[in-house]
């Protein structure tokens, strides 16, 4: 590492004033199917329209490239996080609103995040219950996991460990996607997210 040299870039606040908003992380973890890809995405809807720059940084997508390499063992899951995180903390960095939609099983996945990310990660637990997830079946996943054709699949045979102190919790067995994203937004504002 002696012969690395990262270089100076712009300072944050400088990039942040050009944008208008503050650079921020927005962690959207849960079961498959609880409702987080589809939470952020209404977010950054909403967020665009505000004219927020925002970044998502979705675990599917990112399997498709960057973390194309990794299964779901429990060491490739933390590199998966770390990778992430690393990258939404440069963007984050240049006054970016990332919202990154990952499982993130387990409370040392979170704390690896929180880790890297600092005052910059907000973790919004989207929660759903196994059974509830599982009767959505958005992708098929529940149901081919049941035949065994899944491996390492989250609340079946990889656990997947609630988060205990969330900034927010999502229940997307009560709340419609507009409350969730009416809570989202307004936690934002209250923390000055989008507002230098």
């Amino acid at each position: 590492m002696s012969n690395i040299h990262p270089h100076a870039t712009l300072p944050r606040h400088d990039k942040e004033t050009l944008l208008g908003q503050q650079g921020v992380v927005l962690w959207f973890c849960g079961l498959s199917g609880s409702g987080k890809s589809t939470i952020a995405g209404a977010v950054e809807r909403v967020l665009h329209q505000q004219g927020r720059l925002t970044i998502r940084l979705d675990g599917d997508n990112l399997r498709t490239g960057l973390n194309g390499n990794l299964g779901f063992s429990d060491d490739d899951r933390l590199e998966n996080i770390r990778r992430t995180a690393e990258m939404a903390k440069i963007l984050a960095q240049n006054g970016v609103i990332v919202l990154c939609s990952l499982i993130t099983p387990r409370g040392m996945h979170r704390d690896l995040a929180r880790g890297i990310l600092g005052e910059d990660f907000v973790e919004i637990y989207v929660k759903a219950s196994f059974a509830a997830c599982e009767a959505r079946d958005v992708k098929g996943l529940y149901a081919k996991a049941a035949k065994g054709e899944v491996a390492h699949f989250t609340g079946r045979d990889s656990s997947f460990e609630e988060p205990q102190n969330a900034d927010l919790t999502l229940d997307t067995e009560r709340l419609s996607v507009e409350d969730a994203v009416s809570e989202v937004t307004g936690f934002l504002a209250e923390r000055t997210a989008v507002v230098v």
